[in-house]
């Protein structure tokens, strides 16, 4: 792999890490060190069901990851509850997973399944982008069993974290950046962990494409052409300094 810059490697350094997924890694700061704390203090959760919520891109399906690696817990679309044994979907595990749970889901089957880990001992973690709190539930035991339980929150990166994940996700593409480009980049994309993916994607599919370097350069040339502009963020603005 490329090394990224002496400047980018210490800041990368300098942040925890939490492997997730293979080989990447989850960097902790700030933004993301309760829901972090959270994951590392099963199983003494004090309720049966653990809320992480946060926006997209954020690394809640990382942790997820973490957390099934550890507890041996099986992983469910939320689509897959519908009209879905309970017993069937845990396939003999006590835990279990499903990402996305604010979407589309079965209420009933969720409740069902909530339940039973409950009477077994087994635990339930579950990803969305807003809280219990926040979902139009219409199953009030439901909504009653998902408020008793902890709802944490991942937050919008500060610009450390959001620099260390643009240098990660070009080092995990074996490209080599300058710290102009991250300077460039902080200034003017939206404030999202997506939006730092997405610009490292454009980025290396135009440098792939014109056969030339990341640069400075390249950077100002995509952003005069609006590539970089996908509509507003998860709090409603471009957030940008």
């Amino acid at each position: 792999m490329a090394p990224t810059t002496p400047r980018n490697r210490q800041l990368i350094l300098h942040l925890g890490h939490r492997a997730a997924m293979g080989a990447e890694d989850f960097l902790v700061a700030d933004s993301n060190a309760e829901a972090v704390s959270w994951i590392d203090r099963w199983p003494g959760w004090p309720a049966p069901a653990l809320t992480v919520w946060g926006p997209a891109g954020s690394g809640k399906t990382h942790l997820a990851h973490v957390w099934r690696a550890r507890s041996g817990a099986v992983t469910v679309p939320p689509a897959a509850l519908a009209g879905s044994n309970p017993v069937n979907l845990l396939g003999g595990r006590e835990h279990l997973v499903i990402d996305g749970a604010d979407g589309a889901v079965d209420e009933l089957a969720l409740l069902h399944l909530y339940n039973l880990l409950a009477g077994r001992g087994g635990s339930l973690l579950l990803t969305a982008a807003a809280p219990p709190s926040r979902w139009e539930l219409r199953t009030a035991d439901l909504a009653s069993r998902l408020a008793a339980g902890p709802a944490v929150a991942i937050r919008p990166p500060d610009d450390r974290l959001l620099e260390a994940v643009l240098a990660k996700q070009f080092a995990d593409r074996q490209i080599e950046i300058g710290q102009e480009v991250l300077d460039l980049l902080l200034r003017r994309i939206e404030r999202s962990f997506a939006a730092a993916r997405r610009a490292v994607d454009i980025l290396d599919r135009a440098a792939l494409a014109g056969r030339r370097r990341i640069t400075a350069g390249l950077v100002r040339e995509l952003l005069a052409e609006g590539a970089f502009e996908q509509g507003e963020d998860s709090h409603g603005s471009r957030n940008r300094r």
